[in-house]
Formats: structure tokens, C-alpha cells, sequence
């Protein structure tokens, strides 16, 4: 009984691991598509960012909260115009139920970002994303400047 059951788990692990890995293989082409589309956007055709966003959607920006994408999509709008270069990306599945059992992925981003001729600072951006149809929207965006440390 102990053997069936330990070759049942053995199994079962094996098959979660292939599974897992093929999720964090599609969170991280997904990543890789999505965020070139997010920073194209947001850089060169900000009014169109809305479309990103779940209706619900919230964004904090350097500790400010807004919520829904229509008052997002005024936030943005109202920035001065910017120039992001991504640094660095990671992504991986969520691989628990967490927006209406859609496929939902973490992508964290850091980089560079210049805003209107000003130097450059050094970025981080979390996003969770979800699947809706065949398009990727974003559930939540948390985006933090960073400055250094004064020694």
C-alpha cells in the first residue's frame, strides 16, 4: 500500500513539476511581449494606455493608489512625457487561483526611466497580469523611483 502510494505521489510531483515549468516558461514569453508593449505605450502612445488595465485595476505610483483604469489612464496622461529602458525582467506563474482562476502571471521589471529631459532614475515595477480572452490585462501595478542612499 505504502509503495502504490509513494509511486502515485512520485508520479503526481512529476507531472506538477512539468507543468509548473512549462507555466513559468509562458509567464516568461508573456512577460517579454507584454512588457515591450507596456513601455512602447507608455512612452510613445500614452493615451492608448487604458487598454492595459483591467476595469478594476489598481496602480500605485511612488506610494500613491488610484483605482479603475479610467482614472489611471488620467493619471498618466497628466505626466510629463517619458523614456524607459528595462534593465531587468523576471516572471513567474501565480499557481494559485487568484483572479477568477484566469492563467495569472507576476512580471517584475527594473530599469531606467527619464522623464522630460530630467536625469535619468533607476526604476522597480511589479504588475500581476491576467489573462481575459486573448489579451493580457494588468490586475495591479506597483511602480517606486529609487534614489540612493546617502552615506
Amino acid at each position: 500500500m505504502i509503495d502504490a502510494w509513494l509511486k502515485i505521489k512520485k508520479d503526481y510531483s512529476y507531472t506538477m513539476d512539468e507543468d509548473l515549468r512549462a507555466k513559468s516558461d509562458q509567464a516568461c514569453r508573456t512577460a517579454e511581449e507584454f512588457t515591450k508593449l507596456y513601455y512602447e505605450s507608455l512612452d510613445k502612445r500614452r493615451y492608448l494606455m487604458s487598454r492595459l488595465y483591467m476595469d478594476t485595476a489598481i496602480l500605485v505610483w511612488n506610494g500613491n493608489g488610484i483605482e479603475g483604469k479610467d482614472k489611471i489612464q488620467h493619471f498618466w496622461t497628466e505626466l510629463p512625457a517619458s523614456d524607459h529602458t528595462v534593465i531587468t525582467l523576471d516572471a513567474q506563474p501565480v499557481t494559485v487561483p487568484a483572479v477568477a482562476n484566469q492563467l495569472t502571471f507576476l512580471v517584475k521589471i527594473s530599469g531606467q526611466v527619464r522623464y522630460h529631459e530630467k536625469s535619468a532614475k533607476t526604476f522597480n515595477q511589479n504588475f500581476l497580469i491576467t489573462a481575459l480572452g486573448d489579451k493580457w490585462k494588468i490586475v495591479s501595478d506597483c511602480f517606486r523611483t529609487q534614489e540612493a542612499l546617502e552615506s
